[in-house]
């Protein structure tokens, strides 16, 4: 899930003045739909009787403005990717536009141009699980435009009983059988359709750190913004889910630019059991993944680097093979106000990481709350907790001076876990708008037990309509 960043400074004026137009404009609160609008059909109520007038079109938009603030810490030493042990704010800003259109029965086309701005902490480095999930690895101190998601969607019903789908970003009111397929394609966001988690996994509504809204050793294709071309399969029968998705990589690993040829991929397979537990709701998910592109070893890297002296360096070992992945996602309701969710995933160690974070092992799990106990049913308390590590191959090659996609502190030389603790409360301001409160414990920032541990202390303002 890579993300965005600024430092607003004299610009916050403007930002400001802008998240307040849309906002002022959100005449009441339109269901947040899948994930950040991410293109599956997820609200569906079951119960309809006969057919639901099919929504024809639609224009929502949101936006989001997230600062984040650590105090110094301690360091003894830092490398080009290290986190900056001085104290240190950064914001980011995003304005997104979902439009939508029903071309004939069951085929949607969306499109969301989207306006952003900003870094996120240390230019989005430093930390593997990194704090943000609105921070793009690519940010600019000026505002600019780019077309995220471009798809279309196509709804085949099988049978079963009808029901409703909830208008939302990306989605169309209407309705559809229990039973069907759904199948989506052009350029849009893996974790849009994969890894997906009711309680974890929405940086804009929900947890911001990428270790708990993502099974981090998931390296979803992507380019650098987090979208890339593809086509995913979906079968709904019954109480299981299947998902299949083949996807464009990046021309290299960690690029702003996917492969224009499609001769280095990344096919998905998922499988979703939904169930019930004492009558309530729950959901597990199993993903494997396997990708195919120039990506370099360690243990090349490593070698080259004894010959030459010079630092690990995992461009100049590249070449064509594979890397692959598997993660456990389940969430569990406990009644209707509380729910709890786990994630676990682990990753080839030996190959570098194409898209995502340096990550090879991983596990998180956390509670989500909503406030109609303390008479603030729209609100939510949320705390979680993440424990990434590393190969031990892995930790040699950072040791040697190397640089993986947002960590690389010049050396390595007493390797720990990282250790993630988050939580946070949304409050409700008005239909559509919401402030969170964010507060993140993170021991050995990029598995580093001589550096940290870092305190992050955030802010989040969000509208949509």
């Amino acid at each position: 899930m890579e993300r965005r960043g600024i430092r607003l400074g004299r610009r916050a004026g403007a930002q400001l003045l802008l998240a307040a137009v849309l906002l002022a404009a959100a005449p009441a609160r339109a269901d947040p739909g899948p994930g950040s609008g991410g293109p599956t059909p997820r609200t569906a109520s079951p119960g309809a009787t006969g057919r639901i007038e099919d929504q024809r079109w639609a224009f929502h938009a949101q936006t989001t403005l997230t600062a984040q603030f650590h105090p110094a810490f301690e360091s003894h030493y830092r490398g080009p990717q290290s986190l900056d042990p001085a104290a240190r704010g950064d914001e980011t800003w995003d304005l997104t536009a979902f439009v939508g259109v029903r071309l004939w029965r069951g085929l949607e086309l969306w499109i969301n141009p989207e306006i952003d701005q900003g870094f996120g902490l240390s230019n989005t480095t430093g930390i593997a699980g990194f704090p943000s999930g609105e921070a793009y690895k690519v940010g600019a101190a000026e505002p600019y435009g780019r077309v995220q998601r471009l798809f279309l969607r196509q709804v085949v019903n099988l049978g079963g009983a009808r029901q409703t789908v909830d208008p939302g970003l990306n989605q169309l009111g209407g309705s559809q059988t229990a039973d069907h397929v759904v199948i989506t394609l052009g350029k849009f966001s893996v974790g849009d359709v994969f890894d997906l988690n009711a309680y974890a996994h929405d940086p804009r509504h929900d947890f911001l750190n990428w270790a708990i809204i993502d099974t981090l050793t998931f390296d979803y294709a992507a380019d650098s913004w987090g979208y890339i071309p593809g086509i995913s399969v979906e079968l709904y029968k019954g109480d299981w889910v299947f998902r299949q998705g083949l996807f464009d990589l990046s021309n290299q690993p960690n690029s702003t630019r996917y492969d224009a040829r499609f001769d280095q991929f990344q096919v998905i397979e998922e499988i979703e059991r939904d169930y019930a537990l004492l009558q309530r709701d729950g959901k597990v998910r199993l993903t494997g993944w396997l990708s195919r592109g120039r990506m370099g070893s360690f243990s090349d890297a490593i070698r080259l680097s004894e010959a030459t002296g010079a630092p690990a360096d995992i461009a100049a070992v590249r070449r064509y093979q594979s890397r692959e992945g598997i993660g456990l996602n389940a969430e569990q309701e406990v009644s209707e106000d509380l729910g709890l969710f786990l994630r676990a995933g682990w990753a080839d160690g030996f190959q570098e990481p194409f898209e995502f974070t340096d990550v090879d092992r991983t596990v998180a799990a956390g509670v989500s709350l909503k406030g109609a106990g303390w008479g603030r049913p729209d609100d939510t308390l949320g705390s979680g907790f993440a424990v990434n590590g590393i190969s031990r191959i892995h930790q040699e090659f950072f040791n040697d001076g190397g640089l993986g996609i947002v960590i690389g502190d010049g050396r390595l030389p007493h390797p720990g876990l990282e250790q993630i603790f988050e939580t946070y409360y949304d409050v409700s301001v008005a239909d559509g708008v919401a402030f969170t409160f964010d507060y993140q414990f993170i021991n050995n920032p990029a598995y580093n037990t001589d550096r940290g541990p870092v305190n992050v202390l955030g802010v989040r303002l969000h509208g949509q309509f």
